[in-house]
Order: structure tokens, then sequence, then C-alpha cells
């Protein structure tokens, strides 16, 4: 149970470092963002095309670019990652009862 939200988690955490690097390095290439990060091309190119379908880059014929709907998403961005963090806060056992028996 806890696995998958671990690696669902992993994921956004390569899909919005890819998107910090095209904000950053526009226009840029998959070859280029998987040398920096040591991702493999197919990861970075999977990365790249969910970052395109939320409609956050956009191909150019050098490379990633972003939209004008990029700047709105990180301005929201930590406000949304601190609202997830405090509900998992909230899921903590701190103290487990004895099971009787």
């Amino acid at each position: 149970m806890i696995d998958r939200l671990e690696k669902e988690v992993d994921m956004l955490e390569r899909h919005l470092q890819v998107l910090r690097m095209v904000i950053e390095n526009e226009p840029i290439g998959i070859v280029k963002m998987s040398n920096e990060t040591g991702y493999p091309h197919h990861k970075v190119r999977y990365s790249l095309r969910v970052l395109e379908e939320e409609n956050l880059i956009e191909p150019s014929s050098q490379g990633a670019i972003t939209t004008e709907d990029t700047q709105e998403f990180v301005e929201d961005l930590d406000g949304k990652i601190d609202h997830i963090g405090e509900k998992l806060d909230g899921m903590k056992i701190d103290e487990v009862a004895e099971v009787e028996g």
C-alpha cells in the first residue's frame, strides 16, 4: 500500500526535476537532461510527455520550452505540496494500542 505511494512520489519528483531543468535551461533536449540528471532517456521522455499533457511544456525545434501555464503551476506548487504533507502527517499513527489476546 505504501510502496505504491512511494513510487508515485519518486515519479513526481522526477517530473518536477525535469520541469525545473526546462524552466532554467529552455530550450533543452532529452540528451542533455538525461546526462545532467542521470535518468535514462526513456524516463526523461516519459516525464516530458506527462508535462506536455499537463500543458506545462511544449516541444520546439531546439528542445522543450515552458508554456503560459507553467508560471501559475509553479506559484501554486508549494502550497499544494504543503497541503499533501499535512494530510500525510494526519495519517500517522503515533501510538499503537497493544492487541490483547
